[in-house]
């Protein structure tokens, strides 16, 4: 997947060259202004955002703070570009949630590896959380909204896990959002849709009571909302790269 990335700048030099420094790389949305970034986001699954903090109307500051605000934005990493070459700016930048500050002139390489450092810690977490049986869900927060954010959704799915039919749309009822806007929020956060996460909290699940050994994987399928076993076994071996049964003999005897 061609990651997304969202510059914000009303100088069109800045976005012309780097929609060139960038293009090949990712696929880029230019917005001049917080107001045209603001529609982007609400349609677009975006994996980061540049923005210059000098722009008329709303600056980089108060958009970045307005995102991270936001439960619907806040796990996007914002690199932000500016000419004030002072600490207070610094400051000011870290204090509002920005992933990094860089200041201009830049060169375009220091640019491209500190993208490409924060999109690929982004997916070490996402990898690490898909395909470990026991990590928990938070570990993909990157702040308090998002931790809170998830958990809630995380407590639903296992509170209904024995429902095989769970659902986006029941997620987005409990969560008090769109099906469109949490579709965004968790494939941006984790990399999988709904359908997924939800296969994957029922998986975690499962692993946890394999681990008891009190169960047969018939029951411990039909615990977890699998109407078929067959199923429930592709779907660990597919996740955690391991049968159930392999599993449980991987796991230490006392």
């Amino acid at each position: 997947m061609t990651e997304s990335i969202l510059i914000i700048d009303d100088n069109e030099d800045i976005l012309e060259f780097l929609s060139v420094v960038l293009g090949d790389s990712y696929q880029l949305h230019l917005a001049t202004n917080g107001e045209i970034a603001q529609t982007v986001l609400d349609k677009e699954i975006i994996h980061l955002i540049i923005s210059d903090i000098m722009m008329p109307g709303i600056d980089g500051f108060e958009l970045c703070r307005l995102i991270k605000s936001d439960v619907e934005y806040c796990h996007i990493p914002i690199i932000l570009l500016t000419s004030k070459n002072t600490y207070k700016a610094h400051i000011e930048g870290l204090e509002v949630g920005a992933d990094a500050y860089i200041q201009k002139p830049f060169s375009s390489e220091l640019l491209q590896v500190q993208i490409a450092n924060l999109l690929k810690n982004r997916r070490k977490i996402k990898e690490h959380f898909a395909s470990s049986p026991f990590e928990d869900v938070r570990v993909m927060a990157h702040s308090k909204t998002d931790e809170a954010f998830l958990k809630k959704l995380d407590e639903y799915i296992r509170t209904n896990i024995k429902d095989p039919n769970i659902d986006i749309d029941m997620l987005a009822g409990h969560m008090f959002m769109s099906r469109t806007t949490l579709y965004r929020k968790i494939k941006s956060l984790s990399s999988l849709s709904p359908k997924e996460l939800i296969d994957i909290t029922r998986l975690k699940q499962a692993a946890s009571l394999i681990s008891r050994n009190e169960f047969s994987f018939y029951e411990i399928s039909k615990m977890v909302g699998y109407s078929s076993q067959s199923l429930f076994s592709r779907n660990f071996q597919k996740y955690f790269k391991m049968s159930p049964i392999e599993y449980f003999d991987s796991l230490p005897r006392e």
